[in-house]
């Protein structure tokens, strides 16, 4: 049996998403470089994007890993909590 990359595991994993209620708060208008550069450094999801000089979030496909909300120090995630019961990631391969 070939050993499987990270990439192939994280595809495994199911996610029940709630599209209306994030469980993530994200200051959008935020305009420290640096900081949103950790936070696009450090998403293992990739759930950041800096495009046209503006950040750009979506929860859809995050990991529940809470490296954003530590990252932050409460300047960019304004609230980070888990998702209500049932929704969520669903992890396949640890």
């Amino acid at each position: 049996m070939r050993k499987m990359s990270m990439d192939d595991r994280l595809a495994l994993n199911a996610f029940n998403t709630d599209e209306e209620n994030p469980h993530i708060d994200v200051d959008t208008e935020y305009t420290d470089e640096a900081e949103i550069k950790k936070l696009l450094l450090a998403c293992p999801a990739e759930c950041y994007k800096y495009i046209d000089g503006k950040l750009v979030f979506s929860w859809l496909g995050c990991l529940e890993c809470g490296t954003c909300r530590v990252l932050s120090h409460d300047k960019i995630v304004k609230a980070w909590h888990h998702p209500m019961s049932g929704v969520g990631v669903q992890y396949r391969q640890g």
